[in-house]
Formats: C-alpha cells, sequence, structure tokens
C-alpha cells in the first residue's frame, strides 16, 4: 500500500463522535429550512474543516461531470459551477468505479491519478471524493474537495465525515429534485390551461339591494382541467412558476367579452393582482374593451404591497375614464385595510368571514357597521360577499349595505344561463321573484 493512498479496497467505516454528528445534521436541519443554498453551506463547512482549497459537488450527466455546487478560497478557482467535461476524464469517475480511492493524501504519488491531465496541470495534491447516492438508488455525482498541496494528516475520520456530510448533501438534493420535477409538472399544467379552452368564465349576480335589482356581476374563472381543484390552487400555482399574471389576463379578456352583451348601467367586475396591474398587456386590454366606465378592477391580493403609489399611477387614466377599483377581503386581514387606506377604492367588498352569521353575531354586525360607516365617510360603496341565508341579507339590509352577492342571492351562472334568463338586460326583479329579504324593498 502506498504510503500517499489509501487501497481500493472499502475503508473501514469509522463512525464520526455521535455529538459531532448530530451537530452536523442538526445544522444541516437548520440550513435547510432557512434557506434554498443548504449544499453551498454545507459545501464551505467541510471545506474549511478540512483545511481544503476547493469543494464541490458534481452530477454525472449525459457522460460528463457538471459541478452543481462549488465553495473554494481561491481567487481565480479552476473549478466553477456550471463548467464540468467528460466524465471518463475525471477523478470523479474513478472514485465511483474503484479506480481511485476516496482519499488521495498525495495525488500526484498515485499512479492512477498521475496519468490524469489536471493532477499536474491545476494541480492536485490532497483529494477526497464520495459518492453522492440518491434515495432510488441510483449514484447523482459525487462529493468532492481537494488542495494544490498534498496533506498526510488527513485520516479514515476525516473520511466518514466526509460521508456524513455527502449523506446530508444527498438528501438535500433529493428534496431539491422533487421540488424541481414537481415545479415542472406544475408548469406544464398551467401551461396546458394557456393553451387550451380548459379556463372559463361565469358570472355571480351582484344585487343594488336598495333597488332589488342585479347591478352588475363579478366574473369567476373555473378550470375544466385536471386534477380538479379550486381556482384559488390553479391561481396559486400559476403565481408559484411565474404564471400568474398570464392567468389572471387570460381570465380577463374571456370575462370583458361579455361587455358588449351588458345592458347600460350594469358592471363588471374582475379580478387582477398588482402585478398583474402592473403589466402593460392589462392596459391593452382595458383600451381594447371600448369604454371601462362599467368595470370594476377588484385587487385581490392578501399580502402587504409596496408598490401603491406605481399602481396608482397606472390606475389613474382609467379611473379618470371610469373605471372603478374595489379592494377584496375586507375585514380579512391587515392587507386589506392598507389597500383600503392606499389605493382609495370605489368599492369595498367586506369578507365573507364577516358576512357568515352576521345575523346572530354582535361583534360581526358592530364590525360591519365600522366598515360602512367608513366607505360612507370616503365616498365608498359596501359590498358584503358570501351571502347564503335569508337572515344574512336581511341584516345586512338593515344595516345599510347598498350591494351584496352570495349563493342566496344568486349562484354564478355561464354566459349561456344569464343569456337565457335575461340577466344581462338589467331588469328590476318583480318582488315576487326577489330572494325573500328584498321583498319588502318599495
Amino acid at each position: 500500500m502506498s504510503n500517499h493512498s489509501l487501497s481500493n479496497n472499502p475503508a473501514p467505516t469509522i463512525e464520526p463522535d455521535s455529538d459531532l454528528r448530530r451537530v452536523i445534521e442538526n445544522r444541516a436541519v437548520t440550513v435547510g429550512q432557512a434557506s434554498g443554498n443548504s449544499v453551498p453551506d454545507i459545501l464551505h463547512a467541510v471545506r474549511q474543516h478540512l483545511k481544503m482549497e476547493v469543494a464541490f459537488v458534481s452530477e454525472f450527466t449525459n457522460g460528463r461531470r457538471v459541478f452543481r455546487y462549488v465553495d473554494s478560497s481561491w481567487s481565480q478557482s479552476p473549478v466553477q459551477v456550471g463548467a464540468g467535461g467528460p466524465l471518463e476524464e475525471s477523478y470523479c469517475q474513478r472514485v465511483v468505479d474503484g479506480r481511485l480511492p476516496e482519499l488521495i493524501t498525495d495525488a500526484q504519488a498515485n499512479p492512477t491519478a498521475a496519468e490524469l491531465e489536471a493532477t499536474f496541470a491545476v494541480p492536485v495534491g490532497a483529494h477526497m471524493s464520495v459518492p453522492i447516492r440518491l434515495s432510488d438508488g441510483s449514484i447523482y455525482g459525487t462529493f468532492c474537495c481537494f488542495s494544490r498541496s498534498a496533506d498526510t494528516s488527513l485520516n479514515l475520520r476525516d473520511l466518514n465525515l466526509m460521508r456524513v456530510f455527502a449523506d446530508l448533501a444527498s438528501k438535500m438534493i433529493d428534496r431539491e429534485r422533487v421540488a424541481h420535477v414537481r415545479q415542472n409538472e406544475v408548469h406544464e399544467r398551467i401551461c396546458r390551461v394557456l393553451n387550451s379552452d380548459a379556463l372559463s368564465m361565469v358570472f355571480q349576480p351582484i344585487y343594488d339591494l336598495d333597488r332589488g335589482a342585479i347591478g352588475g356581476f363579478e366574473s369567476l374563472s373555473r378550470f375544466s382541467a385536471t386534477p380538479t381543484r379550486s381556482p384559488d390552487l390553479w391561481f396559486n400555482d400559476a403565481h408559484a412558476v411565474g404564471l400568474g399574471v398570464e392567468l389572471e389576463l387570460k381570465a380577463i379578456e374571456r370575462a370583458l367579452q361579455v361587455m358588449p352583451q351588458l345592458a347600460d348601467g350594469l358592471d363588471l367586475a374582475v379580478n387582477a393582482s398588482p402585478e398583474t396591474i402592473l403589466d402593460p398587456r392589462l392596459e391593452k386590454l382595458l383600451t381594447d374593451t371600448g369604454g371601462v366606465d362599467h368595470v370594476v378592477l377588484e385587487i385581490t391580493e392578501h399580502a402587504a404591497v409596496e408598490r401603491y403609489e406605481e399602481i396608482a399611477s397606472r390606475l389613474k387614466p382609467y379611473r379618470d375614464q371610469g373605471l372603478q377599483i374595489a379592494v377584496d377581503d375586507a375585514g380579512a386581514g391587515y392587507a386589506s385595510f392598507r389597500h383600503i387606506l392606499n389605493l382609495e377604492p370605489d368599492r369595498i367588498k367586506l369578507d365573507m368571514s364577516l358576512t357568515r352569521d352576521i345575523d346572530i353575531d354582535p361583534a360581526r354586525r358592530a364590525l360591519a357597521a365600522a366598515l360602512i360607516h367608513f366607505s360612507a365617510d370616503t365616498g365608498s360603496t359596501l359590498v358584503a360577499e358570501g351571502v347564503e341565508t335569508a337572515a344574512e341579507a336581511a341584516t345586512l339590509i338593515e344595516l345599510g349595505v347598498e350591494k351584496a352577492q352570495g349563493y342566496f342571492l344568486g349562484r354564478p351562472m355561464t354566459l349561456q344561463h344569464l343569456l337565457n334568463s335575461g340577466c344581462l338586460q338589467g331588469v328590476t326583479l318583480p318582488a315576487a321573484a326577489r330572494p325573500s329579504p328584498l321583498k319588502s324593498i318599495r
């Protein structure tokens, strides 16, 4: 056996101290939860611990060894992320197939390593490399570190520590690969929706409670694609893979196609996130509508928005032409109140969490009454969402809410259903045809 390398036979396993292993694993778990850069963090830790100059994770793909993660103390490291070369010309392949040992204290003194051009060109002195095996048993690549000078102090304990780090890295890579596969699946699913007729629109009536008549509609998305899931999950997935704006714009475009069929005085509400509002393509859709004086743009965002001034500036020309702005889900969280204060909406939509059981819950009635006073003082209109019972509708009328929507008042309908029912003509419903709480009006 050479004084400078371990034999090609499997090295006896010497486990690191249990305390050290527990510290490493706990640190890796913490890093993995806190940051997307968990593998680089492990590389940095092992390189410093072993006093090596370069540490990297390589992937074997299509006959090549590609560097996926690199940590180096060199100002001009010969190993760069994304670079690589033929697998057969690498240390990595020779370690995996057993031609080179996992631990080499002096590569230039090892006959097999000396045959490789990099050994003297880089040069390579001390070298450690451990295969990365994924959960399915396949070899992903290797977890490696090396220095330009030899280091005869490296031993089996160091090698087993490397194996621990490689095992932790493999778990993180496994998670990243699974997440990447899932993300690709979601991306493909959303693309199929965008390139098909799987997205359709339905329209829920919004009642003018004082007139007992339909005053407009909110357009709502429906998906015929698989898997069967609620619209909010489709939009959440679309935003997660960078296609949220595209999906929202498609829904808005389809909704606005009904505008020419609406009778005078009826409004159509469409939903848009701040990102979509700031997209120039929305401006084109609004311009092509031919008139926005009966369009209501509902801002759907449950998180804080930092670009209020830009949003207001982008919408001002259209608001001057009659476009109305609505803030959704008032009362559901702090973000909606920030939207109200910063955007001065024409409509404030009372979240269904406040509408639900408002007839029997004094706290909900008190908060709704406060929002009614606020909307009156600021010149906005309050719209109650999610009205599902006659008692809820009656309480909202008693409180002075001007507009409402919900399953009790009218379920979402397809365009054809609207055409057949005559709802698009905006006719005031006769008392006998109104939902019971509205019959007493007039």
